[in-house]
């Protein structure tokens, strides 16, 4: 998923590790140098959907203008992270 907007600096990444982890999802979230969020979650699909649901509204501070969901490879077993920027 990627995620446009006032998402950066704005405890985004943060916000979305906290509330993946909550929903049980695997995966990871990371800063683009385009100033996008990048995300990929994995989980049962209620909670997924839920989680992208949730990208709209985002951190407080942030203000999210769009999300888009593209398929993505399985991120294999373990917590949901956070990345470095790339």
């Amino acid at each position: 998923d990627c995620i446009e907007g006032r998402v950066q600096q704005v405890w985004f990444r943060a916000w979305t590790l906290e509330r993946a982890r909550a929903r049980g999802l695997r995966g990871w979230v990371k800063n683009r140098l385009d100033g996008t969020v990048e995300a990929v979650f994995a989980g049962s699909s209620e909670a997924v959907d839920a989680m992208v649901a949730e990208c709209w509204q985002g951190s407080p501070k942030s203000e999210v203008i769009n999300v888009t969901v593209d398929p993505a490879d399985d991120p294999g077993d373990g917590q949901f992270e956070q990345r470095p920027t790339d």
